[in-house]
């Protein structure tokens, strides 16, 4: 018997004009079902827009503008109905326009909106004036102001570096590219460790700075991983150290990178079992001390599978060297042999050191994080590009083809946080909420862009374009700046407790850049097939192997994407090989300008 509903509240829904007749709009929703929506004297409409631009209101034009094959966002209130329930309409979206174009594949939409991000953090850090990593402060506020938290995170610092190297690579801002270069000395003058006995670094998981003092804090303050050393906060410490060196050649950031990989391969690696460790002792450095409680021998995604993402495809981009290449088909190997499971559609992420799954670890249990699902899908399909095999191919195919179905609204839009690995009644309950982070939006339009490009299936670009449209229209803050943490399921921001922020431990600038520097490298290159251009600024002592600029934004199929034209200090310059997009860089005792074009073969 259907459950009637006595009440009525306010409500999100999403999807494609079919008619309108009169005030009354049909839609089909993101599933296939279709609703019927109420428009009122008092309904206003506007224009999708970017950061940065100006509210476009179309609600004096409205019934001409809602055409078939119109793509919409609705709010407004929900009547309980004898007919079913009633829609009525008080704020509309509209996202693509007449010609059924959407506007973020238009060239520049997403260098512009990082171009936006970038200048909120660098006035949210240090204002207009010059930039002192010494006040940066890991916790912002929802208005960009600082706050009394003293403590500056290693992993949020170098997630700002990473956001700022991203957008010199796009838009050639030397601005940002003082931004990321002054953030990376920081890094390697006050949060890392040289442990010259065993050849590697440690990261520090951040200092407290007081009267001028500094206080390292070596094993990590963050609840989950406390008085240990985790494997992610090491990988991220090398986010932004790695997209800087690519801008650079830095030898000096080469040399913190590779002694961190040497502390993963030394300290955290299974050489009998594979994998990597989830955490490590801050004494003894073993993966099996006492100390370590739950984490004791245990291996998860973030430990196995974030090297990729993080930093490791863009260090392999950089050197072009084969123990990087290795190093990424180990880790991939790990998550298609030990990740998937036939009695849920969603991976397995945690295990204990013999990779027998771990379902009863502290919140995740035997829960599905929906965006680390789609993270997996999308890298398994940048490996692809680089080393083909049927079984990356076909489980980031299976991630993708199912998730819409488990873990996105379909009637609302936009892809949730948690469920329940195991299906009850039919669906996979939410944990704690229905909320959705920006985060997981980011994997799920990266998942289905690149799916979408690589694979040519219009299913996969409906659901990247949709996830684009959901992000673009709920997360912006056209009135802070940056982006929000967490919306409601309806798309409203939710402005509570830590969520509320703009800076902390969980955000800072890395995921909302990456997605603006892949999401224009991938609609411009792997599904509109058009040129992009690329800057870069290596220094008069870069150390790049063979003394050669590799310039790819990413890793594609060989022969997919080639390097069409470079400048030098605004010279034309012919030294370079479009096949493998690497530049022979000329002597120089000033570091040099490079604008780099690449476009793809088809088009």
């Amino acid at each position: 018997m259907a459950t009637e509903i006595g009440f009525s509240f306010s409500d999100s829904t999403a999807g494609y004009v079919i008619d309108r007749r009169g005030n009354r709009v049909t839609l089909r929703t993101l599933d296939g079902s279709t609703v019927t929506l109420h428009l009122a004297e008092t309904t206003h409409a506007q224009r999708l827009r970017n950061l940065g631009q100006s509210y476009d209101d179309v609600s004096g034009d409205l019934y001409a503008q809602l055409t078939p094959g119109r793509f919409v966002f609705s709010y407004g209130p929900v009547y309980p109905d004898p007919d079913g329930l009633r829609f009525q309409v008080s704020q509309l979206v509209l996202v693509n326009d007449e010609s059924g174009e959407w506007p973020f594949e238009r060239p520049g939409w997403w260098t512009e909106q990082l171009r936006e991000i970038a200048t909120f953090y660098r006035r949210s850090q240090f204002g207009a004036g010059p930039v002192d990593f010494g006040d940066y402060r890991t916790v912002i506020s929802g208005s960009g102001g600082k706050t009394a938290h003293l403590v500056q995170e290693t992993d949020t610092i170098s997630r700002m570096v990473y956001g700022m190297a991203s957008a010199y690579m796009l838009t050639g801002d030397e601005d940002a590219l003082e931004v990321a270069e002054a953030g990376s000395r920081y890094l390697h003058d006050h949060m890392r460790y040289v442990d010259p006995d065993e050849g590697v670094v440690y990261w520090y998981h951040g200092i407290e700075v007081s009267d001028g003092r500094e206080h390292q804090l070596f094993a990590s303050e963050f609840g989950d991983d406390y008085r240990a050393i985790p494997a992610y906060e090491q990988i991220y410490a090398l986010v932004g150290l790695t997209q800087t060196y690519r801008l650079t050649g830095s030898p000096e950031l080469l040399g913190d990178i590779e002694s961190t990989v040497a502390l993963f391969d030394k300290f955290f690696r299974d050489r009998r079992l594979g994998g990597y460790y989830s955490h490590i002792d801050p004494v003894t450095l073993s993966p099996y001390h006492e100390s370590l409680g739950p984490n004791r021998a245990r291996k998860n995604w973030n430990s196995v599978g974030d090297h990729a993402p993080a930093y490791l495809f863009n260090l392999f981009l950089a050197t072009g060297e084969e123990r990087y290449r290795k190093m990424l088909e180990h880790t991939f190997d790990m998550i298609v042999t030990h990740m998937p499971e036939e009695s849920s559609p969603f991976v397995q992420e945690r295990f204990h050191a013999d990779w027998s799954p771990d379902r009863e670890w502290g919140w995740q249990q035997d829960r599905a994080v929906v965006g680390h699902n789609l993270k997996i899908a999308w890298n398994l399909m940048r490996m692809q590009g680089t080393l083909p095999k049927r079984e990356y191919l076909a489980l980031a195919d299976q991630l993708g083809t199912a998730m819409p179905e488990v873990g996105r609204d379909a009637q609302r839009g936009g892809w949730y946080d948690m469920v329940q690995r195991i299906s009850a009644g039919g669906r996979h309950d939410f944990v704690w909420h229905d909320r959705k982070t920006w985060w997981q939006q980011e994997q799920a339009i990266l998942a289905y862009l690149i799916l979408a490009g690589s694979l040519e299936r219009e299913d996969f670009l409906r659901h990247a374009r949709e996830s684009s449209a959901f992000y673009n229209s709920f997360f912006l803050d056209h009135d802070e700046g940056g982006v929000f943490f967490t919306v409601l399921a309806q798309g409203l921001p939710y402005l509570v407790g830590n969520e509320r922020l703009k800076g902390s431990h969980a955000m800072a600038m890395y995921h909302k850049a990456e997605l603006c520097f892949l999401a224009e490298v991938y609609t411009q290159l792997l599904v509109h097939h058009e040129p992009l251009d690329l800057y870069f600024r290596p220094g008069p002592g870069a150390s790049y192997p063979g003394n050669l600029l590799r310039v790819a934004p990413d890793v594609f199929p060989a022969g997919h994407v080639v390097l069409d034209r470079v400048t030098i200090d605004g010279a034309p310059y012919h030294d370079f090989d479009a096949e493998t997009m690497a530049i022979k860089l000329p002597a120089s005792a000033e570091p040099l300008r490079v604008k780099a074009r690449v476009r793809p073969v088809k088009g």
